[in-house]
């Protein structure tokens, strides 16, 4: 028998189980009712701000078509005059339109295609033969050759009074404006939510600190530093924003692929075509979704960020 082994392993004294190594604790408590609550929080902000900025991105794409249509035509509107034979004017105002550079297509619209464009305004139910109805000849631009608008514009004026111009230049500011506005709606709403969402974790945050008292000021008897008792708290809520960002973004995420998949489902019908008119295809595309992703890291690192902020500053006062 080996003289130097354990008493403890001696013959007819059994093994002494060594004590287990214990776990540490946080310091703050995970799964508590102030947590989940916060978790929750944070969720519902995210949520909110995916889909604000879902519905910028939708707003922004719908603009970029709308203007990349209008941009591509002109309008010609040849105005009935008495006196004046308007089939020959439109056939004119064609022939000057078709001999303009820049111009790729001349498509002169029938007057009853002509009398169609009011029925949205006036009804299909009433007759409009005798009402003085314009003309309308829509130029398809070549993309290669930018056209001299306002020379088009004099020669037209010049050889068919009756005739005017309309480049749309009007449409496209307001589309740009109303891009403009959507865009600084939605960044004034993710301002909103990250300032709710940091007194709400500065709420959460000291409501923490006074829970948790006695275990600070041990801490602090004990020789811990303020930089690692922030540590530890800048690491739970950041678990926690991590966890509430995933949820309310992933809930984003999965609306508008939903929503996306129904559009792809109603193409062709009535009603797709309205949503398309008004939204494109109704998808986020890659950046959409990277913006929402790039949020739910956002909203993690500014919950961290004002729960460190927060207990340092309180430390200090403290101290």
């Amino acid at each position: 028998m080996n003289e130097h082994a354990d008493w403890n392993e001696a013959p007819g004294h059994a093994p002494r189980s060594r004590p287990a190594q214990r776990a540490e604790a946080p310091i703050v408590p995970r799964g508590s009712i102030g947590g989940n609550a916060l978790m929750a929080v944070v969720a519902i902000m995210t949520f909110l701000a995916a889909l604000t900025t879902g519905a910028v991105v939708l707003v922004l794409g719908a603009a970029s078509e709308w203007q990349s249509d209008v941009a591509r035509e002109m309008t010609v509107q040849v105005r009935p005059l008495s006196g004046r034979d308007i089939e020959a004017d439109v056939a004119r105002a064609a022939a000057i339109a078709r001999a303009a550079p820049g111009i790729a297509e001349v498509r002169p619209y029938t007057r009853e295609e002509s009398s169609r464009l009011l029925e949205p305004w006036l009804g299909s139910n009433l007759s409009l033969g005798d009402l003085p109805i314009p003309r309308v000849i829509v130029l398809r631009l070549d993309g290669r050759q930018r056209p001299d608008v306002e020379a088009l514009r004099a020669s037209l004026a010049r050889e068919v009074p009756t005739a005017s111009l309309d480049d749309h230049r009007g449409w496209v500011d307001r589309m740009r404006a109303m891009a403009g506005s959507a865009v600084a709606v939605g960044i004034a709403i993710l301002v909103l939510v990250l300032a709710a969402t940091v007194l709400t974790v500065t709420f959460a945050t000291r409501g923490a600190m006074a829970a948790n008292r006695p275990i600070l000021e041990v801490l602090h008897f004990i020789g811990a530093t303020d930089g690692y008792i922030a540590r530890e708290f800048q690491r739970h809520f950041l678990a926690l924003g991590l966890k509430g960002g995933a949820i309310g973004g992933g809930a984003g995420i999965v609306l508008f692929f939903i929503a996306g998949l129904i559009g792809d489902h109603l193409v062709g019908t009535a009603a797709g075509d309205e949503v398309a008119s008004l939204f494109g295809s109704f998808s986020l595309g890659l950046v959409g979704y990277l913006g929402i992703l790039a949020q739910i890291v956002l909203v993690a690192a500014v919950t961290a960020w004002t729960s460190r902020e927060v207990v340092r500053r309180t430390l200090k006062a403290i101290a």
